[in-house]
C-alpha cells in the first residue's frame, strides 16, 4: 500500500465479497459460501481457517464474516479462497458444488488493499464469477458497541407478501467506498421489528474512529435472493453512544422514491431538510433502542487475571479398539513407537498442564468391565484405579495410570459419551464464576452409540464454562462427530440449540498421513484441537459478563474430588 508503514507482524481483516457467480441450481439461485484454506509455516498441505456465512439465493453476495490473521512479513503465507454452493447441512465439503477458487498470498492481499479476480476451476472452463478481497490492518483498538434497533411504521410496498426487515452496516472508507461490517437476523412478518442486541468490535465496526461514517441499509428479505431496499441512513458510533434519544431517530430514506433534491439521505428527522410541496417524506423510523460501549477482554487477560484450566481426559476402553496385546491394536504399547491414545495425550496435555496450577489432571475410562467381576460395563470409571481420587500428577502420571489400567480392566463396550461429558459438567455447573474453566479431552476410536443422549449432554453443556475436545483414532467412519462439532450447523436436541460451540472434533489420522515425523504430527495435532479454546473461553466470559480479576495467591490445597 503506497505511501504506509507495514510492521513485520501485524493483524489484517479480510472481507470477501464475490461478483457474478455460476449459478449452480436449476431451480432457484447458488447459496454461495466462502472457505478460507491456507498452508501452515513449512508445510505444503491445505487447511481449513474459517468459513463465512452462507447466504440463500446470491449471485453477487458481500459476505458479513470478517477473517482476521495474524501477516508476518518474513513468512510466505499461502491463501485459497474456495466458493461452494451449499446444498445441504453436510459440513463434508464433497457434498456440495464448487463453484471456484483463488490463491494468493496474504502479502498481496496486504499490499494491494482491493483485489478483484476471476474465479478459476479447472473442472469448468466457463465462467465462474469473481472475488473481491479488501484487506485492511486492524488497530488496537480493545472496545465493542453493544447497540439495539428498533424499527416503526417500515414502508411495505407489496400487496401479496409480508414485510420481513433487516439491517445491513456498511463502514465508510478512505476512498470513499463502503465495506459490510454487520448484517442482522430478519425480523419476520412486521412493519415495527426488534431486532435482537448485538455486539461488534470497534475495529471492525468503525476502524476505532468514533466519527466514521456508517450508512445502514435497511431491507425486506425475500427467498429467491433479491432482498428489496426500504430505504437508507447514516450515522456514526458517537452519535450511537448517545443511546435512545431524539438524536438517534433516524428516516429510512429511498432515494429512488424522493423528489431530486428534496431530503438528506443521511439525517433524521429533526435535520432533515425536504423540499417544500414533496409528498415522500419517509419510509419508516429506526432508532436505537439501546447502546453501550465496553472494553473486549482477551484470552491472555483473564489467564494473567488468575483464570485456572482444568482438564478431564477421557479414554476409550471399547473393544474395538482390538487387544492390547496384539500389535495390531489401537491400546498397544510399544516403548519405541507410541500409539495414537498416547500421543494424543501427550500432545494436548503438555499444553494444557502449563495452565493448570497443581498439575493435576482427572483420568476417566468408558467402555469398560471392571474387576473383580467383570460383570458389566462402566461409562466412567477412574483409570488410576483409585474409587475415590482420579487425579493424575502431569502427563507422565496420566500415561502411567492408563498403562497401569490396560492390564487391570477387560475392554467391552459400546462407546457412550453422555456419561463422561454429564459427569464433567457436573464440576462446571459448580464453578461458574469465571475463575475456572473446564476441558474434557475425549480420545476414541469409535462410533457413538448414544448419540441423542451425547447431543442433549453438549446442548445442557453449552452454557456452562466447558470446553469438549474428541480426538478420533483410528480409521473408523467419523461422519457424525461433526455433526457434534457444531462449525456449520448449530447443535440441537429436542427442540433446543446449543448455547455456545463448546466442541471441537479432530481425527489424529489426518496428521499422519505420509508417514513424517511423529513429533510433527503431535504438535500439529495440539494446534488443531486447542485452537478453538481461547475463543469459547471468550465467548462464556463475554456471554456472563465476567470481567478478568487481579492475580489470586492460590495456596489452596488438592481440591476435594466429590463424584
Amino acid at each position: 500500500m503506497a505511501g504506509s508503514a507495514i510492521s513485520p507482524t501485524s493483524l489484517v481483516e479480510i472481507t470477501v465479497s464475490c461478483r457474478n457467480l455460476r449459478d449452480t441450481d436449476v431451480f432457484s439461485k447458488s447459496d454461495p459460501i466462502c472457505i478460507l484454506m491456507y498452508q501452515p509455516f513449512g508445510s505444503s498441505n491445505w487447511m481449513e481457517l474459517k468459513r463465512t456465512e452462507c447466504i440463500d439465493n446470491n449471485l453477487n453476495p458481500d459476505f458479513a464474516t470478517k477473517i482476521s490473521m495474524t501477516y508476518h512479513f518474513e513468512e510466505q503465507q499461502h491463501l485459497k479462497f474456495l466458493i461452494y454452493d451449499l446444498d445441504s447441512n453436510s459440513p463434508n465439503l464433497a457434498h456440495h458444488d464448487f463453484i471456484g477458487e483463488y490463491e494468493c498470498t496474504l502479502a498481496q492481499l496486504v499490499s494491494s488493499h482491493v483485489i478483484h479476480k476471476p474465479l478459476v476451476n479447472k473442472d469448468y472452463s466457463g465462467d465462474n464469477g469473481s472475488i473481491l478481497l479488501v484487506t485492511e490492518e486492524l488497530g488496537s483498538c480493545k472496545e465493542e458497541l453493544a447497540v439495539q434497533f428498533v424499527g416503526k411504521n417500515l414502508e411495505n410496498n407489496s400487496w401479496f407478501s409480508s414485510l420481513n426487515p433487516f439491517l445491513e452496516f456498511y463502514k465508510a472508507n478512505e476512498d470513499g467506498t463502503f465495506t459490510l461490517v454487520h448484517r442482522t437476523e430478519t425480523a419476520r412478518s412486521t412493519q415495527s421489528p426488534v431486532w435482537q442486541l448485538f455486539s461488534a468490535q470497534l475495529r471492525t465496526f468503525c476502524s476505532g474512529d468514533y466519527e466514521r461514517n456508517i450508512e445502514v441499509k435497511c431491507k425486506s428479505f425475500k427467498s429467491n435472493g433479491n432482498h428489496k431496499l426500504i430505504g437508507v441512513f447514516h450515522t456514526t458510533v458517537r452519535k450511537l453512544m448517545d443511546g435512545p434519544c431524539a438524536g438517534n431517530i433516524y428516516w429510512v430514506i429511498n432515494e429512488d422514491k424522493q423528489e431530486s433534491g428534496s431530503l438528506l439521505s443521511c439525517c433524521c428527522p429533526q435535520t432533515s431538510q425536504r423540499k417544500k410541496g414533496a409528498r415522500y417524506k419517509n419510509s419508516g423510523e429506526v432508532s436505537v433502542n439501546t447502546a453501550s460501549i465496553r472494553k473486549v477482554y482477551s484470552f491472555l487477560d483473564y489467564i494473567k487475571g488468575g483464570m485456572e484450566i482444568n482438564a478431564f481426559i477421557g479414554i476409550d476402553f471399547t473393544a474395538s479398539n482390538g487387544n492390547p496385546q496384539s500389535p495390531q491394536s489401537l491400546h498397544y504399547i510399544d516403548p519405541r513407537n507410541p500409539n495414537q491414545y498416547v500421543r494424543a495425550i501427550q500432545a494436548v496435555g503438555e499444553i494444557i498442564e502449563e495452565y493448570d496450577a497443581d498439575k493435576f489432571f482427572p483420568v476417566l475410562g468408558f467402555g469398560a468391565r471392571m474387576p473383580p467381576d467383570f460383570s458389566s460395563a462402566s461409562h466412567a470409571f477412574f483409570v488410576n484405579g483409585d474409587p475415590s481420587n482420579p487425579y493424575c500428577f502431569k502427563v507422565g502420571g496420566v500415561l502411567e495410570a492408563y498403562y497401569n489400567c490396560l492390564n487391570r480392566v477387560q475392554l467391552y463396550g459400546p462407546t457412550n459419551f453422555a456419561p463422561i461429558i454429564n459427569h464433567v459438567a457436573n464440576f462446571a455447573a459448580t464453578n461458574r464464576a469465571g475463575d475456572k474453566y473446564f476441558i474434557l479431552l475425549i480420545i476414541t476410536d469409535g462410533v457413538i452409540t448414544d448419540m441423542p443422549q451425547t447431543k442433549e449432554a453438549i446442548v445442557n453443556a453449552s452454557s456452562l464454562p466447558l470446553s469438549i475436545i474428541i480426538v478420533g483414532v483410528g480409521t473408523a467412519d467419523f461422519s457424525n462427530m461433526e455433526e457434534l462439532d457444531g462449525d456449520v450447523v448449530r447443535l440441537s436436541s429436542n427442540g433446543r440449540y446449543a448455547v455456545r460451540d463448546v466442541v471441537q472434533f479432530v481425527p489424529f489420522m489426518q496428521f499422519l498421513k505420509g508417514g513424517g515425523d511423529p513429533l510433527s504430527a503431535r504438535m500439529k495435532l495440539a494446534r488443531e484441537v486447542l485452537a478453538e479454546v481461547p475463543d469459547q473461553i471468550l465467548s462464556y466470559m463475554k456471554s456472563n459478563n465476567i470481567d478478568p480479576q487481579p492475580p489470586k495467591l492460590d495456596d489452596a490445597a488438592l481440591p476435594v474430588y466429590v463424584s
